[in-house]
């Protein structure tokens, strides 16, 4: 057992003679969402430049690593890549605006009755909207179906496809599938508030669906699913 400590011993002497150290120079900053913190915390951007040292004393350059992501509050480093994640801020606004071109792809869809323009509003005020108005959302869908630049209506064309992959697009890549489910089921309720779903109203859930990544059969699943009476 003596020899063993004394080998450790010599190996633990040796390691604070010799080791290698890292100078970290700051290259950028911002606000990002801090996976240690779990919150929105600001952060330096880092590129290393590793050193040999002896005693303490850099000598020999070891080449170059990083860059990495420091939270200024907890101070640990990550990947790049954590900034792919919305912050906070973000995420609620990126919710809130996909929640809202939902409610007006179904309501020009169908015929915007006051029943499913009360829905729709009880849906985007929730999501962060909280002055939407029923006559606001009405008053969108007419400006909308009087727009020439955009294929909104009974037949539809690339148009609405481009305006709901636009806003579900950044934000299905960070919501479980819980939560992709819940915005087309939003949408689903609204269509269903007058009636059963129009054939335009259900190729636009439809849409919604493969916007946000949910698979075929899983979109008529919970289409039906939510046309059922409970």
């Amino acid at each position: 057992m003596l020899p063993e400590r004394g080998r450790d011993g010599r190996v633990t002497r040796l390691a604070h003679i010799m080791g290698t150290r890292t100078a970290w120079t700051p290259v950028g900053d911002g606000e990002f969402f801090c996976p240690g913190c779990g919150g929105d915390r600001n952060y330096l951007r880092l590129t290393g430049q590793r050193r040999f040292t002896v005693l303490g004393v850099p000598l020999v350059p070891r080449g170059g690593t990083g860059p990495v992501v420091e939270c200024a509050a907890c101070r640990r480093h990550f990947g790049t890549d954590v900034l792919d994640h919305p912050t906070t801020v973000r995420f609620s606004a990126m919710l809130r605006d996909a929640v809202h071109t939902v409610a007006l792809a179904v309501l020009s869809a169908g015929a915007c009755s006051r029943t499913s323009l009360e829905t729709a509003a009880g849906a985007v005020r929730a999501a962060g909207f909280t002055d939407c108005t029923e006559e606001q959302l009405s008053a969108l869908v007419d400006a909308l179906a009087s727009d020439t630049g955009r294929n909104y209506g009974p037949s539809y064309g690339p148009g609405l496809a481009i305006e709901l992959h636009e806003a579900l697009d950044p934000l299905a890549a960070h919501l479980a599938p819980a939560g992709r489910e819940s915005i087309l089921l939003q949408g689903a309720r609204i269509a269903l508030a007058d009636g059963p779903y129009t054939p335009a109203e259900r190729e636009a859930l439809t849409t919604v669906g493969a916007a946000l990544t949910i698979c075929a059969d899983d979109v008529t699943r919970l289409l039906a699913a939510a046309g059922t009476p409970s």
